[in-house]
């Protein structure tokens, strides 16, 4: 047994025998395909962009293949200015910033007791002038029944000096009255007539009189919204001096600036898309009216000059007048000087 047992221990173990090792793991699979997934999807993500890109590039270059757009656009509108005839202090405003006016309402009254007076003198002086028309005709009157009676007697005198009843002395005597009495009935009618044209003018100073009065009450020029006002009670206007705004009811219209490069195919009347910054999802129709006769840099306070040697050139920009063909609704008022993208179709 001792043998059997020394030769157990001493005989080498037979790999069947020796102690299980634990099998390595396989590599995974999966890692294996992750890079090649992810170049799929860099690569599918480059070509939906590249896709993306060109369908963009298409429309767009088709876009403007038939339309010229321009955001270098505002509504305009009419603006009345308030402008007093006469000096004086204002008694009274009668109207409020923003407010709505009808044409002919009253604004402003200015002080009128210094006008009202220069009225009763002018019409008191046409009164006057008017006596003496009566006193002229009077005196003309007087006048012409005089020389009438003067060549009367003259024509008598010439009758008796005919038969030498009278003598040549008479005679001249005679004549020489019925002139005198002639001329001073001419001057008396020219007198009336003198008369008459100081009556027109002194009517005319009254007329001129009363207009300035009525100058004293400053009305609108026109329907539409108050802006701008200022002007208070108790100040001091001078004629000219400006009150307050009048921005009238008419239809705004859109005066939009293109590039001259855009000009090629517009034309009057083509179809206009309208997009107002202040209502991004509203769109207005119009169509282009006019073009204006010069660039807007020709119309600057300080108009460029090429001819002075340091000519850079740069794309102008030609005022398009363009109108609505439908009118806006109460709840998308346009105001004048409201930002607009302009979109012509120029097919």
């Amino acid at each position: 047994m001792e043998n059997v047992a020394r030769e157990s221990r001493e005989r080498p173990l037979r790999p069947a025998e020796e102690a299980p090792k634990k099998p390595e793991a396989p590599p995974a699979p999966a890692a294996e395909k992750r890079p090649s997934r992810r170049r799929w999807i860099v690569f599918s993500i480059l070509a939906a962009a590249v896709i993306a890109g060109l369908v963009f590039g298409i429309r767009t270059v088709t876009f403007y293949k038939h339309h010229a757009e321009t955001d270098d656009a505002q509504f305009e509108s009419h603006i009345a200015p308030v402008l007093p005839k006469v000096s004086g202090y204002v008694t009274e405003v009668a109207v409020h910033d923003n407010e709505k006016v009808q044409s002919g309402s009253v604004l402003v009254r200015i002080d009128d007791r210094d006008l009202r007076s220069r009225v009763d003198t002018a019409r008191a002086t046409l009164e006057n002038a008017k006596a003496a028309v009566g006193v002229a005709q009077a005196d003309a009157a007087a006048r012409r029944t005089q020389s009438e009676r003067a060549a009367a007697d003259l024509t008598r005198y010439a009758r008796l000096r005919q038969k030498e009843e009278v003598s040549q002395q008479q005679y001249d005597a005679a004549k020489a009255a019925a002139e005198a009495e002639g001329a001073q009935a001419e001057a008396a009618r020219k007198r009336i007539e003198a008369a008459r044209a100081q009556v027109a003018q002194k009517k005319a100073d009254l007329e001129y009189a009363e207009l300035q009065l009525s100058y004293a009450t400053v009305t609108a020029p026109a329907a539409g919204t108050v802006s701008r006002k200022n002007v208070e009670v108790g100040q001091y206007v001078q004629a000219g001096q400006p009150l307050l705004a009048i921005v009238t009811d008419t239809e705004p219209w859109v005066v939009a600036n293109f590039k001259e490069t855009q000009l090629k195919k517009m034309r009057v009347g083509q179809p206009v898309e309208i997009q107002v910054d202040a209502y991004p999802k509203v769109v207005f129709r119009g169509r282009v009216e006019s073009f204006a006769a010069a660039t807007g840099a020709k119309f600057a306070l300080l108009p460029p000059d090429n001819a002075t040697g340091n000519f850079t050139k740069v794309v102008q920009r030609v005022p398009v007048k363009i109108v609505l063909t439908e009118p806006p609704d109460a709840a998308h008022p346009l105001r004048p000087g409201m930002s607009v993208t302009a979109i012509v179709s120029v097919d």
